[in-house]
């Protein structure tokens, strides 16, 4: 193992193992598109690019689960721990992996052997707010590309690791960073940015895959102008929401939040990017009346130019932080007779919405918590949240400017479901949702902007609502809003969920379990421990006619650091960095 003057950490051997496993072999549009219906590889974030995370592999299934067993373990080493909230990427039998502090590996994928590492030098002053985690890698021709936590885009070399070019997309010093794994769509790189609690603003760029160079830039923010880069000059392509001030009183859109930090969807059928953003900047929402789009919304962007071909806010005038960037998940709705392009998204806010991904028309919401109290309900028209009188944090000019009056909130800050994803089944039509039981006290202080400095003007104290559990993994029907079934975990739930053609739904637990149920009946069928907890995302493919299941074990995120109370419960639990890899043998295939 030799180190380069790029950070670089090459494996003598991983020349001759790239040759081995088709050095020569690149990822192309079409294998993106069609990564769903590919099990031997994995080369897009959601194993499919609308984000299902369902795989047609059926030889892993209900019956044989029992015997799968470690293939191997990687460790990501170093003194670098914290949270691992990514996944892996596999092609031609290697998997490309991004760890924390903006670190990637690619390692054969058959033993497990380190090919080459990267590890981004990051400066001192960088502001995550919620962990040092990555979440992934893009692929795409002969290049492995990610997001760093100083805000740049990175491409390396996939044989090399070597880098081929670098982009800076913020500045990480007004608190912008990248955590979010990007997309490739048409050739070019989506991504998003983090940092909606120092007051940034949110929006959403493309980059050419092959040269770097920016193809387009939409802020997502009503206000702001957005560009489309021609022979490298920037021209203006129409202001967000078509002018500035109508949803935001005075110059407050302008340090106004709204990432979208969680990255995104693609769906080709409506040839549609779906991104969420985050929450308005303050929190205190006393200083913004207003619906403060886009704010806590769900948007539709062309991917050719990045305009806005719609929006849906889940939480107007945001005053909890409950943001709206968790995933929207594209599938077809089959009721009545009918079937409707349909997409679902379970908000931090506690209720799950489904829409006309054509559109944005609202089809229906639901709860998919157990208590929600700063809503009524949805406007079953509209979607829109009927707000439940004094379930707002009070105004502190109410207080004499001191601090407003504090009330208890469900769901807490951290949501009903915040960012791991969840899973749909083509099998059984359902939603796998890892969400969480706690509530909050909250209430708002004055506050003023200042580059780099946390813009929240909120204060909050996270608490389990219930003595024994906090976590749930949930079956949810899209087509009635009710829960088929819930697994309860004593930890929060904070890492992804994967389901497949086997009636199978795997997750990982804070606890450090990788654990397996029945699809249709939430039964435990399996667990292993992987030393560290798993707030990772599972993946699954074939190789040489075996099933494989890999996630990464790294115990972090958000919940230890924001936790309040809550934190209590998992600060026991170790810290890890490591990607387990799992198999079931051949003779535990049954035969067809």
């Amino acid at each position: 193992m030799r180190t380069n003057k790029f950070g670089i950490r090459i494996a003598a051997s991983a020349l001759a193992l790239a040759v081995s496993y088709g050095a020569n072999a690149t990822v192309t549009d079409k294998d993106i598109l069609n990564d769903a219906n590919t099990p031997e590889d994995v080369v897009s974030y959601g194993m499919g690019t609308q984000g299902q995370r369902f795989s047609s592999l059926a030889d892993l299934n209900t019956d044989n689960v029992k015997f799968l067993q470690p293939a191997w373990a990687f460790s990501f080493g170093s003194e670098k721990m914290r949270g691992q909230e990514t996944q892996p990427m596999i092609k031609d039998g290697v998997m490309y992996v991004s760890a924390s502090y903006s670190r990637v590996y690619a390692i054969d994928a058959k033993t497990g052997e380190e090919l080459w590492q990267y590890d981004a030098r990051l400066p001192d002053g960088i502001m995550p707010c919620c962990d040092v985690v990555n979440r992934g890698v893009a692929l795409y021709d002969d290049k492995v590309i990610f997001g760093t936590l100083d805000a740049k885009l990175v491409a390396l070399n996939k044989d090399t690791g070597k880098p081929m070019w670098i982009k800076k997309v913020a500045d990480y010093q007004a608190g912008y960073a990248i955590t979010a794994a990007p997309l490739v769509v048409k050739g070019k790189v989506i991504t998003g940015v983090s940092g909606g609690e120092f007051g940034i603003v949110g929006k959403v760029e493309a980059y050419d895959a092959n040269t770097g160079e920016k193809v387009w830039t939409r802020p997502t923010v009503e206000g702001h102008m957005g560009y489309v880069y021609k022979d490298g000059k920037a021209v203006e392509n129409g202001i967000s929401g078509g002018k500035a001030g109508v949803t935001w009183p005075g110059d407050m859109w302008k340090n106004g939040g709204a990432a979208t930090w969680l990255g995104g969807t693609y769906d080709p059928e409506t040839d549609s990017l779906f991104f969420g953003t985050g929450n308005p900047a303050p929190w205190n929402s006393h200083l913004r009346p207003g619906d403060n789009l886009f704010s806590s919304s769900r948007l539709a962007i062309d991917p050719d130019d990045g305009s806005i071909k719609w929006h849906f806010q889940t939480t107007p005038h945001d005053g909890w932080d409950y943001d709206g960037v968790n995933e929207l998940v594209s599938f077809d709705l089959k009721e009545g007779g009918k079937t409707v392009k349909a997409a679902a998204t379970a908000d931090r806010n506690g209720f799950m919405y489904v829409l006309n991904r054509e559109n944005g028309d609202f089809i229906r919401g639901f709860p998919f918590v157990d208590k929600i109290t700063w809503a009524e309900g949805l406007d079953p028209k509209t979607g829109r949240p009927i707000y439940k009188e004094g379930g707002r944090p009070g105004n502190p000019a109410d207080m004499d400017g001191k601090k407003g009056e504090m009330v208890l909130a469900q769901p807490a800050f951290l949501g009903g479901k915040n960012w791991m994803p969840m899973a749909y089944s083509q099998e059984t039509e359902l939603f796998y949702v890892p969400s969480n039981e706690w509530a909050m006290d909250i209430w708002n202080e004055n506050v003023s902007y200042k580059k780099g400095a946390a813009f929240l003007g909120a204060g909050f104290t996270i608490k389990p609502a219930n003595d024994d559990y906090i976590g749930v993994l949930r079956a949810m029907d899209p087509k009635t809003g009710k829960e088929v079934w819930r697994y309860e975990n004593t930890a929060p739930l904070w890492g992804g969920v994967m389901t497949t053609a086997g009636n199978l739904v795997f997750t990982g637990t804070p606890e450090g379990y990788l654990k397996a149920f029945d699809a249709k009946t939430g039964e435990e069928l399996y667990r292993f421990n992987t030393g560290s907890g798993v707030v990772g995302t599972p993946i699954t493919w074939t190789m040489d006619g075996e099933q494989y299941v890999s996630v990464a074990s790294g115990w972090g995120g958000a919940v230890p650091l924001w936790g309040g109370e809550v934190a209590k419960v998992v600060k026991h639990f170790n810290q890890g960095g490591a990607i387990w890899t799992f198999k079931l043998p051949k003779d535990r295939v049954a035969s067809k």
